[in-house]
């Protein structure tokens, strides 16, 4: 596909500074109408999508790119606030953390954060996979490029990205001394600090370079705890990455990465929705984020990684690329579901996370008609933990299961190794074919030990739950398979046919002696994915749009379940089961845009359409699929974005822009209670950003302007009457100041 010349990210930079100026130099009409016409170009982003770099309008898949430019116009400040730039996305901090991410690309993931459950949506830090998603939630700063692929990504990614995958790609290593340091202050009590440095060590010869880069996240409360008088919702998170690079020749390298995290945020306020029956005397409060909690602000995770690169470029066709890291992280949490200051349902959690991975890969380009990526990968992982359970109920008499103490403990191992190819062949200067296979062999070992005690000690059992140590094996193949056709210099067209691969494994909450089948593996899940799409430059590169139609067949549908069960005196209690459903049909469209009407304004963002609908949900021997409903998969979504940018006289320039995002009615539960169900919404955002000169920037941005009251998730646990929903920030102001070397 000969399109170097241009490459389109929504969202991406523009450059304007430089044909500004020639428009005013210039010495001929002609070389003004010339100036006019490449007055707003754009930059050639490159992409590693497919584990080796393109232009993004090279790759026949659905993938979004943020370059830092359009991150800061953006106002993208974590993951989270990608949601509406994307089409088709879901992606927020689940329930009561600030840090652990729920994910779903297309109406495919997974939002239960215990071990044991793996996301559906694959997150990248720099070529590493998060195994967790505790600490997952990543938060932008110093970052070179994001990357999101929509659908699944079993060829080249495998793991764990039936949904999709983000990629993370921080801030290389510099060939020059240089960096930043930026300071935010806003609503909310806000106050950020960002800085970054690098360059080469012991002079610009010396083949060394390294880079340290650090943050410190900061805000108050949104709302209190009215029983402590603490903050509820608040924000305090501090990271560090640290980078080392040994650049022996130019075809022999070898980076060393660091990274740290440490969230000691509060727990995030949850609104109780309706009156808790077991506890009359407390009315839901005014307050969405105001909670009434007689558990501990605790609310804890630490996250740390190292990886070592190698880079060697064996002769101009071959280049081989070697990465082992190991990452860690460890969280305690305290889980009030009912959000009252007796204890109905309260929950103690500690998580721990261990992973080792190894990928080599092998990248062939001769530059003729065939060139791909072949590699082995190998994970294993340790995910386990302890949770433990008080629940009461007030309204009947004490007795050996009122209240109940219970705990959860337990780790699941994961083992996997897979092959993968992707290969693409030029059948034609305009017809491409590409394809590609993983093979995946996955073991999952799973111990648990589950049981009740007599006291708040959790020191002298009285019965078990569950006690099992057991191991079950997954075997898959994932093919794909495309074709790109080059209509003419401005249009591509593509069709894309892949499957995505989600192992199975253990119900580590089972109850083996109430519900039996909760002590056997659940199945993997399978999506069949058909794609169809094209991108467009259009109006003499004015007009860019990414279109894209989706038909995915999703089987044996993994679903986290809060339901309860019979305790020996006739009373219920909180059971969380683990299930498949069945099979779903997903389909959807996605439209991209950004289109120029002049030198001075950019129009971008996208429009989609999700239809989800369960085909087979099969529940005590019933089929009730047209009862059931997808989580986190709007119907409709989209987002809209008007830039003002112009250049000022001394060389710097000034932008300013109002975007407006909309995701109808969503179901964010499994349970689907209708209080909990979030009705369709639209969010008002806008900023001014001064690019004073080369070194200073000022940024002014606001969020949530109408202070829209939405849900991103919540609770119902019937069996002691709690429904409580969590929300989004309410609306926030910042003000930064950057200083760029």
């Amino acid at each position: 596909m000969k399109r170097n010349h241009l490459s389109l990210a929504i969202g991406l930079s523009l450059s304007l500074a430089a044909p500004l100026a020639s428009a005013q130099d210039a010495a001929t009409e002609a070389d003004d109408a010339a100036a006019e016409r490449s007055a707003v170009t754009l930059d050639a982003i490159q992409v590693t999508a497919r584990k080796r770099e393109e232009t993004l309008q090279d790759v026949p898949v659905a993938v979004t790119a943020f370059t830092p430019e359009s991150l800061d116009k953006l106002n993208i400040r974590d993951l989270g606030d990608l949601d509406a730039q994307v089409p088709n996305l879901t992606i927020y901090a689940a329930r009561g953390s600030t840090s652990t991410v729920t994910a779903y690309i297309r109406g495919v993931g997974q939002a239960d954060p215990l071990w044991g459950v793996d996301p559906g949506v694959g997150i990248y830090l720099d070529d590493v996979y998060i195994a967790r998603p505790q600490g997952a939630l990543l938060d932008v700063f110093d970052v070179e490029r994001i990357e999101v692929l929509r659908g699944p990504q079993g060829t080249l990614y495998g793991k764990n990205t039936i949904g999709g995958a983000i990629k993370y790609i921080s801030r290389g290593l510099p060939t020059e001394f240089g960096g930043m340091a930026e300071l935010t202050v806003g609503s909310h009590g806000r106050l950020d600090a960002k800085a970054a440095v690098g360059g080469p060590i012991g002079g610009e010869d010396s083949g060394l370079r390294a880079r340290v880069s650090l943050a410190s996240l900061n805000h108050d409360g949104y709302g209190e705890n009215l029983y402590t008088g603490q903050d509820v919702s608040d924000k305090e998170i501090n990271v560090a990455r640290v980078q080392l690079g040994a650049f022996v020749t130019e075809d022999f390298d070898v980076q060393f990465s660091m990274d740290w995290l440490d969230d000691q945020s509060g727990v995030r306020g949850a609104q109780m929705l309706v009156a808790n029956p077991l506890a009359p005397g407390f009315l839901p409060l005014d307050d969405r984020y105001d909670i009434r909690s007689g558990m501990k602000n605790i609310n804890d995770t630490t996250m740390k990684g190292a990886s070592a690169t190698l880079n060697w470029r064996v002769n101009d066709d071959w280049a081989l690329k070697y990465v082992i890291a190991k990452r860690e992280s460890d969280t305690e949490t305290n889980i009030d579901f009912d959000t009252l200051p007796m204890p109905l349902v309260d929950v103690r959690a500690f998580y721990f996370d261990e992973q080792v991975s190894h990928e080599l890969q092998a990248n062939y380009d001769a530059g003729g008609r065939a060139r791909g990526v072949m590699g082995l990968y190998l994970f294993n992982g340790d995910a386990g933990g302890q949770v433990l359970n008080h629940f009461n109920n007030p309204l009947i008499p004490p007795s050996l299961t009122n209240p109940l103490f219970g705990d959860t403990q337990g780790y699941v191992n994961t083992d996997s190794m897979a092959v993968y190819a992707d290969w693409s062949f030029d059948l034609s200067d305009r017809l491409r074919l590409d394809v590609g296979a993983r093979y995946t062999d996955e073991d999952k070992h799973a111990v648990a030990l589950n049981r009740f005690y007599t006291d708040l000690s959790y020191t002298t059992p009285w019965a078990t739950a569950a006690n099992f140590d057991k191991t079950v094996n997954f075997k898959n193949v994932s093919p794909k398979i495309s074709l790109d056709y080059q209509l003419s210099d401005e249009v591509m067209i593509y069709g894309l046919a892949s499957r995505g691969f989600k192992s199975g494994g253990f119900n580590i909450r089972a109850n083996t002696t109430a519900v039996p089948a909760s002590g056997e593996p659940f199945d993997d899940e399978v999506v069949d994915s058909y794609e169809i799409g094209s991108k467009m430059s259009l109006l003499d590169q004015r007009l860019f749009l990414n279109l894209a139609y989706f038909h995915n067949k999703y089987k044996d549908i993994q679903l986290s379940v809060f339901t309860s069960y019979t305790l020996p005196d006739g009373s219920q209690s909180f059971f969380g089961d683990f299930t498949n459903a069945g099979r779903g049909t997903v389909q959807g469209i996605e439209v991209e845009y950004q289109f120029l009407p002049t030198e001075n304004w950019l129009i971008s963002g996208n429009l989609a359409w999700l239809d989800a609908e369960y085909d087979e949900f099969i529940s005590a021997g019933v089929n009730i699929a047209d009862s059931q409903r997808f989580t986190n998969a709007p119907e409709f979504s989209g987002a809209i974005n008007v830039e003002y940018r112009t250049g000022l006289a001394n060389g710097g320039n000034l932008s300013a822009r109002v975007g407006y995002s909309y995701q109808s009615e969503v179901w964010p539960t499994t349970d689907l209670s209708p209080l909990i169900r979030q009705d369709g919404y639209g969010l008002v955002n806008a900023g001014v950003i001064w690019q004073i000169n080369d070194a200073w920037m000022l940024s002014l941005q606001g969020s949530n302007l109408t202070d829209e009251e939405y849900r991103t998730t919540g609770y119902n646990i019937g069996a002691f009457g709690v429904v409580t929903g969590f929300y989004g920030p309410p609306r926030q102001y910042s003000l930064s100041a950057r200083y760029s070397f």
